[in-house]
């Protein structure tokens, strides 16, 4: 799970203000630390909400208003619960201000990133990393595949991700 430290080396340190978390799915310690900057293309802000006792992160949050983008991790011990108290007090919790929406991210390292180049104003890959469980020799015919065709891996990945996806999407219409 994303730490504090790697949360505050993120946006080196800015806090702007903390508050409690008055939502009961993250426990009674729950505490928010927030950092705003408005010198990058129209503005960026930062979030985590943690315990204050065990130091644990619930989620973090970074906000790209340039471009209308919004990035999530939630520690999957605790995702549920935060989705079951949306739906308890009637909260889109998908919507992370003025309609646009949280991108949630499953992989920490992913996050990181993203958050790391938002909070210094440098570019970014809007895609979203996958984390996939593959057994030896399943990644073995997968990397011989793309050598075959003489790609990468990733972008063997990306091609039969997208056409899983294109296929799901015309069996839904």
């Amino acid at each position: 799970m994303i730490t504090l430290k790697q949360f505050l080396e993120t946006i080196d340190y800015r806090i702007t203000e903390g508050s409690e978390f008055h939502w009961q799915c993250y426990g009674p310690n729950a505490y928010c630390l927030d950092s705003w900057d408005g010198k990058h293309d129209d503005g960026t802000s930062f979030q985590v909400t943690f315990d204050r006792d065990t130091q644990t992160v619930y989620q973090v949050e970074a906000h790209d208003f340039g471009r209308r983008k919004a990035y999530r991790y939630i520690n999957p011990e605790f995702a549920n619960a935060h989705r079951d108290e949306a739906f308890k007090r009637g909260v889109d919790a998908d919507e992370a201000y003025d309609d646009v929406k949280f991108v949630d991210l499953e992989v920490e390292e992913d996050w990181l990133e993203k958050a790391h180049a938002i909070a210094n104003g440098e570019s970014y890959d809007e895609r979203v990393s996958i984390p996939l469980d593959l057994e030896h020799n399943e990644l073995f015919k997968l990397m011989t595949l793309a050598h075959e065709q003489d790609i990468t891996l990733n972008q063997l990945m990306v091609e039969i991700l997208t056409e899983a996806m294109n296929r799901r999407q015309q069996c839904l219409t």
